[in-house]
């Protein structure tokens, strides 16, 4: 089975899981995901191995964040999936996905839960 991490590394907390996973001998395929966004159907299947609601993988500090006024609450999931499919800098980070589950590195040993 595949190791895959939504890395960005300009983020010590994605270069720290990406090490992390290299010292356990796992070659994840790395997806810069500011580059190339996931697609409405892999954050939907991202959400749901999480077992999180959009809110709660957003980063919420980002000016973006602010300037969209993404904390009404009013918006529904569909409304804060697509913000963060428009602005990928949105999804926090990092994400690993191994063996039908995914795990955040926030700290990155989170990630050793699902190895």
């Amino acid at each position: 089975m595949s190791t895959i991490i939504y890395h960005n590394p300009r983020c010590s907390k994605s270069r720290q899981t990406l090490q992390l996973l290299e010292e356990k001998g796992i070659q994840p395929e790395i997806i810069e995901y500011l580059k190339k966004a996931p697609s409405k159907t892999e954050l939907e299947s991202v959400l749901s191995m999480l077992n999180m609601e959009p809110r709660a993988l957003m980063r919420k500090g980002e000016t973006i964040y602010k300037e969209l006024s993404l904390k009404d609450d009013t918006l529904s999931n569909e409304q804060l999936i697509s913000a963060m499919l428009e602005h990928p800098i949105l999804i926090e980070r990092p994400i690993v996905l191994t063996n039908g589950k995914a795990a955040l590195g926030r700290p990155p040993e989170n990630v050793l839960d699902i190895l």
